[in-house]
């Protein structure tokens, strides 16, 4: 069970390398050859409104999704509302897997049925989609409110829920919580800090590095000393290379994990009923936030439920459910304005140091520092 790890590889993108495109499925799909209103509509407003689209997202009757683990940011209960509202079938592949996974995925199954008709990756994969041209754009009601610095301006993509780097901790288990990066590196911590990844594929391992980056004189530009941290913590014994988990914290393999603090707290209510303290800080030496990203699969075998997926997140409702597992939403502070905030899952958020990121790196830094760490992760931990 890797419930938040978002790592593991799609044994079709094998398959489709050997064999070709039609290994994994039958092509077509009503937004393939482009013939679908749907399939090129930008707006519900172009496309008739609400109502219209609605119905024709019902006609499709299913969403293709992949890797949206249900104790992920409260997808369980984002999915379950979903379908219950529209009646449309949420199939969810590869729930555990990671944002390159699903950038494969969309990628391999060009023009077939069992391509992703949404995705939800890191910002990092969100950008490099739009380059690659694989993102249709579109804008959700609600676009006008997403801020500038969270929304590609052609709306191949737009952030939709963030948090913070924390370390989740069994106070059970472990004698003294760490609280920052530098204490990771006391020996009392032997063998027990894991990450919920590899980050050169998983945004919130990639998120844990850049952080320890920041914790030791590294910046947005320069993420080296980031790897250089996780090498000292390897070569000390503390790096552990088990992928954290809810099943691993569980078993006491991974007593320390490295990842977003919405994760960490909802483990921590996950894992309550069956005697784990789970205590979760966010690091005062190493404050990074950042968001994950929506978008559209430009080829979505159903075209208007992708649309009206977004819809349906953007909206208070969905965001708010994001909210109640302990992640930030994107329209949070319009929200809070507009007066549809729900304030107590807001109160139960994880406190945030008062030097709290404020900025977040631009497109070439995440692309930079995405690069560096693909080249440099390896021999941090090699041996």
């Amino acid at each position: 069970m890797k419930l938040h790890v978002r790592t593991v590889s799609l044994a079709c993108s094998v398959v489709v390398a050997a064999v070709g495109l039609s290994a994994c499925g039958a092509s077509g799909g009503a937004g393939v050859d482009g013939s679908s209103k749907a399939a090129t509509t930008t707006s519900a407003k172009d496309f008739g409104g609400m109502d219209a689209l609605v119905a024709a997202a019902k006609k499709e009757g299913k969403l293709n999704a992949i890797a949206l683990p249900r104790d992920w940011a409260n997808y369980g209960e984002i999915i379950d509302t979903f379908e219950k509202k529209y009646g449309i079938k949420v199939e969810v592949e590869n729930p555990s897997g990671s944002s390159q996974d699903e950038i494969s995925a969309v990628t391999s199954r060009k023009g077939q049925d069992r391509s992703p008709d949404v995705i939800d990756v890191g910002s990092s994969f969100a950008m490099s989609a739009a380059g690659q041209n694989l993102l249709a754009p579109y804008q959700v009601s609600a676009f006008g409110q997403i801020p500038k610095t969270q929304k590609d301006p052609q709306a191949r993509w737009y952030n939709d829920f963030g948090g913070y780097v924390s370390i989740g901790c069994d106070a059970a288990r472990v004698k003294k919580c760490p609280k920052t990066f530098a204490e990771l590196l006391d020996p009392q911590y032997k063998g027990q800090v894991a990450l919920t990844g590899n980050p050169t594929k998983s945004a919130s391992a990639f998120g844990a590095v850049l952080a320890s980056a920041l914790a030791d004189k590294g910046s947005y530009d320069n993420v080296k000393p980031g790897l250089d941290f996780f090498a000292r913590l390897k070569k000390s014994g503390n790096f552990n290379p088990v992928e954290s988990s809810p099943a691993t914290i569980q078993k006491g393999e991974t007593p320390i994990s490295i990842t977003w603090d919405y994760l960490n707290t909802g483990y921590a209510d996950q894992l309550r009923g069956k005697g784990v303290n789970w205590k979760v800080s966010i690091p005062t030496d190493g404050v990074y936030a950042n968001y994950y990203s929506q978008a559209i699969v430009k080829w979505a075998p159903h075209p208007a439920a992708a649309r009206l997926w977004q819809e349906f997140l953007y909206s208070p409702e969905g965001q708010n459910l994001w909210l109640k597992g302990y992640s930030r939403p994107v329209l949070m502070p319009s929200m809070k304005q507009a007066g549809t905030l729900d304030t107590a899952a807001a109160a139960k958020l994880p406190q945030v140091p008062r030097n709290g990121a404020s900025t977040f790196p631009t497109e070439g830094q995440l692309s930079k520092a995405k690069q560096d760490v693909a080249q440099g992760w390896s021999q941090a931990v090699a041996g």
